[in-house]
């Protein structure tokens, strides 16, 4: 199943409080639980003014309707290619 980035502009989101992240992501979880199995939140990591999030879905389209029905900005949506890591380079020539 293919993974997608989402970039979602939030002035301020790197100062939301625990309490304002703990209400977007059951908000969240909820939507993704009406929607099925089939769409999943993996992780998002929070900068000064963005969030970044990782889904697993079957298309591009559902990853938008999670934004649409949660009311999520979601500015930048990209498909996952490949995925590499210190790993890759397998040792230092």
């Amino acid at each position: 199943m293919p993974k997608y980035i989402i970039e979602r502009e939030i002035p301020g989101a790197g100062d939301l409080s625990p309490a304002d992240l703990q209400a977007i992501s059951q908000k969240s979880c909820c939507i993704l639980g009406e929607m099925g199995p089939q769409i999943q939140w993996v992780e998002s990591y929070l900068t000064a003014n963005k969030l970044y999030c990782i889904y697993i879905a079957p298309n591009e389209a559902a990853v938008r309707e999670h934004a649409q029905k949660g009311e999520f900005p979601a500015n930048s949506i990209a498909e996952v290619r490949r995925v590499i890591d210190p790993t890759t380079a397998e040792a230092c020539a």
